[in-house]
């Protein structure tokens, strides 16, 4: 099966769009209001076609290439229900949730894809608007599931629970199969950064990678409203110190020949890592360049999709997709 196609919207700086095109995917159209985001995805693949604007004020109907296509995926901004976060913040995250259901009614793609929290799949707090993609989505003539995938059983070196939901044509339907872990050893942080640690002539990286024993606690891209690069909330740092990383900031450059590793005098001991290395973390390739200032790249590799996860969907829904179409009765009833 080839030539499948798709739009993927809240685009970011394209983890989801990497993963669908490792799958076998081609994009005719990349949504994000983002300029650094943007510039990241045209600068990485100058042939898709990207727009940047806002989900809301998208108007589908001045591109009439997305209306035949396989398949809608959108990893909009997480949404947050935790009393830190204001209130219109979390609104606005919903209403691009319900902006993408509504695209898809718009589009009637063949396949729909959206990646975010897991809370999304049964917390209370979420329960209306799990109704309301779920009553459109039926409305439509989808079926669909929710589900939930851990980055780490991808081979991304990184515990990252993601909450998935993955909508398909009636006929398509009963031939979707979630897709199964791809490794059966999680990837550990001194495994996945020691070539990178030890460019700069990095004496004690041997040490410190028998050290990073475990995976990397989930990145956190934070607010665009405020706050700088570090690795997240006080309990993710201290998962960073039993490494031995210092996750306060992220640091320009990898450490040099000079640099004495010595965690146990706390911070200036530790190491940091880099916006690059964030980045392998997150299961991008070496390759993949980001634009903008180091909190800007920062941001748009905390805010990813790692494309490995994407990739496993992609050909989960590839699979389905491909199968002998299931004729649809008119008395099929959707979850």
């Amino acid at each position: 099966m080839s030539g499948l196609r798709f739009v993927d919207v809240c685009a970011g700086a394209g983890g989801l769009a990497l993963g669908l095109e490792h799958a076998g995917f081609e994009p005719v159209l990349l949504l994000d209001k983002n300029p650094a985001a943007c510039a990241t995805l045209r600068g990485n693949r100058p042939a898709w076609q990207v727009l940047e604007t806002d989900l809301l004020d998208f108007s589908p109907s001045r591109y009439q290439e997305i209306y035949d296509v396989d398949l809608l995926s959108a990893g909009p901004p997480r949404v947050r229900s935790s009393a830190t976060v204001t209130r219109t913040e979390t609104e606005a995250e919903l209403r691009l949730l319900e902006a993408t259901v509504y695209l898809a009614h718009a589009v009637q793609p063949r396949a729909l894809v959206i990646e975010n929290v897991p809370g999304l799949l049964s917390a209370p707090g979420f329960a209306s608007i799990r109704d309301l993609i779920g009553n459109e989505l039926s409305h439509l003539g989808y079926r669909f599931r929710w589900f939930l995938l851990n980055a780490a059983d991808f081979g991304v070196p990184q515990s990252r629970k993601q909450g998935v939901l993955v909508a398909l044509r009636k006929q398509y339907f009963d031939a979707f199969r979630p897709p199964e872990p791809t490794v059966h050893e999680h990837l550990s942080v001194g495994r996945a950064l020691r070539r990178s640690m030890a460019a700069g002539g990095w004496r004690d990286v041997d040490r410190w990678a028998a050290q990073a024993l475990s995976v990397a606690p989930t990145l956190v891209g934070g607010s665009d409203r405020r706050g700088g690069a570090d690795l997240g909330p006080t309990g993710t740092r201290k998962a960073w110190a039993r490494m031995g990383v210092d996750g306060s900031s992220v640091a320009d450059n990898v450490p040099g020949a000079d640099f004495t590793w010595a965690p146990e005098a706390g911070r200036r001991g530790m190491v940091r890592i880099t916006t690059d290395q964030a980045a392998l973390l997150q299961g991008f390739p070496s390759d993949w360049r980001f634009a903008g200032r180091k909190t800007a790249r920062y941001r748009q590799v905390g805010h990813a999709s790692p494309p490995p996860v994407a990739k496993a969907l992609g050909l989960a829904i590839r699979a389905a997709l491909a199968s002998p179409v299931t004729p649809v009765s008119r008395y099929t009833q959707t979850p």
